[in-house]
């Protein structure tokens, strides 16, 4: 093996490291936190990935961590290994890679052969967020990401087809080109209803501020505790409008149960990355942004959000 400590521009990085046998628990965390790197093992030599700054920084981190444990550790850079060439150890990520996503398509194809009713959204939940997981050390893109990708999308499209229940018929046109009302101090709820109504209900909504006692008659009043559409059973305000507005689209769907959680925190779709939103709203609140300039703000969060799912 040739090893570089000093060449930038080499492929791969490698890991060596001791821990004292008394330290289990320690080599137990170190082993979890490799497999999570999407690391492959070189022999007996340490663990490798490849170079990059974001992997550079994963081993830095963790050579720190073992020597505060009592271990020791290096991280070298590798510029060629003399008996495994380069295509060769792209195949050994591969084929770990593909491994993790072959389980992930057992599990999916269970879930999706189970009726409907039995289908637990918290386990589609932990699937997806599996794949997530897969798919951030799938370095050299194995052709199963996008087939795992299209179980999830299938997945998620018959839980919209089949999991929205029928409520009252309304006439969409009767909410175009309307001013609707909210409470001031808008948070993740009323901000992505907000963007719901404009993306797909009335493009030329006009939003406005008002105590529940102020709100003008001719105005379409959301998330407010009386009247409107607003919460309903165990369905926060955007679920509300999604349901009777029927809107079925399905990232339209995943952004329902992100906001749910965010919003209801009780965890039902096991979804974390509406609480970030949350909190940079609050944190907005704070210091003193105006009820407009909040909703616009929160509007735009999600809009990103929608395209990130895309």
């Amino acid at each position: 093996m040739v090893v570089s400590k000093t060449e930038k521009n080499t492929p791969w990085l490698l890991l060596t490291f001791t821990l004292p046998s008394r330290r289990a628990s320690q080599r137990v965390e170190v082993w979890r936190k490799l497999q999570r790197y999407g690391t492959v093992p070189l022999g007996n030599s340490g663990y490798l990935l490849p170079s990059d700054s974001i992997n550079e920084e994963r081993f830095q981190w963790l050579g720190t961590a073992i020597r505060k444990y009592g271990g020791d550790a290096s991280v070298v850079r590798v510029h060629s290994i003399d008996n495994i060439s380069t295509p060769q150890l792209i195949g050994r990520f591969a084929e770990a890679r593909a491994r993790e996503y072959q389980e992930l398509i057992r599990d999916l194809q269970k879930f999706s052969s189970m009726p409907v009713e039995r289908r637990a959204i918290g386990r589609l939940s932990r699937l997806r967020s599996r794949f997530q997981e897969i798919a951030e050390v799938d370095f050299f893109d194995n052709p199963l990401q996008k087939r795992v990708g299209e179980l999830l999308a299938r997945a998620d499209e018959a839980r919209v087809t089949t999991r929205l229940p029928e409520t009252a018929k309304i006439k969409p046109q009767d909410y175009k080109s309307r001013v609707w009302v909210t409470r001031p101090r808008p948070g993740v709820d009323r901000s992505a209803s907000a963007w719901l109504i404009r993306r797909f209900i009335d493009p030329k909504a006009r939003f406005a501020f008002a105590p529940e006692e102020l709100v003008p008659h001719a105005a379409v009043a959301f998330d407010m505790f009386h009247g409107g559409f607003g919460h309903r059973g165990d369905n926060c305000t955007f679920e509300t409008l999604q349901k009777d507005f029927r809107i079925r689209e399905r990232r339209v769907k995943v952004i329902s149960e992100i906001i749910h959680d965010a919003d209801l925190a009780d965890d039902k779709f096991g979804r974390k990355e509406g609480y970030g939103i949350d909190e940079v709203l609050k944190g907005w609140a704070q210091q003193g942004v105006s009820d407009q300039d909040l909703l616009d703000r929160g509007v735009q969060l999600i809009e990103g959000l929608y395209h990130s799912l895309a």
